[in-house]
């Protein structure tokens, strides 16, 4: 029962919040988490750019493999089930990693999406692979590193 005094409690849901931010603390991993992993050369990680090819996308994260989220389906044979993958797009409201992660979490990959994309990426001034112009007018897996 609620005391008068902590009446506007009563009515929050502290333990759908908690869950939301335990889930959430699962499901991605910082830029710097990333950049930490590829430093300690641990190979335990796949990046997977899922943007779509387009004239704006002139860089990926090194290393990266590109598979656009709508043919994910199709590539998981190209994607190693016993590393984490770490799919990331443009931005945190971009849904496409999360599309893609929901694919892959189905097929039994463990999974956290990069936060807040490759504009966290680019603004904490972490390395970028310049692309070719060819690049980004069709899609194309490119080979781990």
């Amino acid at each position: 029962m609620c005391k008068k005094t902590m009446e506007s409690n009563c009515n929050y849901p502290n333990q759908v919040v908690l869950d939301f931010f335990k889930s959430k603390a699962a499901a991605y991993i910082s830029p710097m988490g990333v950049k930490a992993m590829l430093d300690r050369d641990t190979r335990d990680i796949v990046l997977v750019d899922v943007r779509h090819p387009s004239p704006d996308l002139t860089w990926r994260i090194p290393g990266s493999l590109a598979i656009p989220a709508t043919t994910i389906s199709g590539h998981l044979s190209e994607i190693s089930k016993d590393k984490l993958i770490v799919p990331y797009c443009w931005d945190t409201w971009c849904s496409l990693a999360t599309t893609a992660a929901i694919i892959l979490l189905e097929h039994g990959y463990r999974v956290k999406e990069l936060y807040g994309g490759v504009a966290a990426w680019q603004s904490l001034h972490l390395p970028e692979e310049q692309l070719a112009l060819e690049t980004n007018v069709a899609p194309k897996v490119l080979p781990l590193k």
